[in-house]
């Protein structure tokens, strides 16, 4: 059965139900694919797909998140490719929907983290599977323990050489939003705005976040901030928790406490 669906794009796409040749283009998508169940069904996804372990070691890879290799993505001849508008290179993108089903995303916020979840369900024929997983999320964020608490002010870095921070309408800005934190670059230009030691300096963040992805950001870094911003308390923190708008939001809540909990 043919059916159109609307992505978060707002395109209509035609996709025959159930698809059983599925790419996946977006790690944190790719996760949620598996915990929908979609084992057989999803034939390849990217080099930094590394959720779960088991598909990492055994689907094939059509490159990375910005460059595909097209040659494969042909031979793999899938009837469904899932990705999203800021993790994948919009030129490639174009180039996939001339040939293929191209279902995209475009999440800025835990609601329309939600939205993506319901729109994948749709069209993986996992609709229930997908609502599940929603309710089990809203009651894990339900149990954030910080909302109650006075705002506090944070930056969140992805990027060192320059250094690079989560700005506004940024799914990481959404983040800190849901832990009562107040981005203190939220008003800079830019969803991902350079900014200079001065810039910290001036803007004093009583909490500096220094993000596992996509710079690695390690223990001899804190020394670092330490030296720019003295006052600050600065924790180093996985990434995906706060970046991933799949299934790994399950665990989202409870890493956040656990992670403010220490700082406090």
């Amino acid at each position: 059965m043919i059916k159109n669906f609307q992505d978060q794009m707002g395109r209509s796409i035609s996709i025959e139900l159930p698809p059983k040749r599925i790419i996946s283009l977006v790690p944190s998508q790719t996760e949620l694919l598996h915990w929908l169940g979609l084992d057989e069904e999803v034939i390849a996804i990217t080099k930094f797909c590394v959720h779960p372990e088991e598909w990492f070691h055994s689907k094939p890879r059509i490159g990375g998140t910005k460059k595909f290799d097209f040659k494969k993505i042909a031979a793999l001849k899938p009837d469904l490719i899932i990705g999203n508008k800021e993790e994948n290179e919009e030129l490639q993108i174009k180039q996939l929907m001339e040939k293929y089903s191209v279902w995209m995303s475009d999440i800025h916020d835990l609601e329309g983290a939600y939205e993506m979840m319901r729109g994948v369900g749709e069209v993986v024929d996992r609709r229930d599977k997908a609502n599940e997983l929603i309710s089990e999320i809203e009651r894990a964020f339900a149990n954030l323990k910080f909302l109650k608490k006075p705002a506090r002010t944070a930056a969140y870095f992805i990027w060192r050489e320059p250094y690079m921070v989560a700005g506004h309408d940024t799914f990481l800005n959404n983040m800190l939003q849901q832990c009562n934190l107040k981005n203190i670059f939220e008003t800079y230009d830019g969803r991902y705005p350079s900014v200079s030691a001065e810039d910290i300096k001036e803007k004093a963040p009583e909490l500096i976040l220094l993000s596992s992805e996509p710079y690695p950001f390690k223990q001899r870094h804190i020394d670092e901030f330490r030296q720019i911003c003295p006052t600050a308390k600065i924790a180093l923190v996985d990434g995906e928790y706060f970046s991933w708008y799949g299934s790994r939001l399950l665990g989202a809540p409870a890493y956040f406490n656990k992670v403010l909990n220490e700082i406090e």
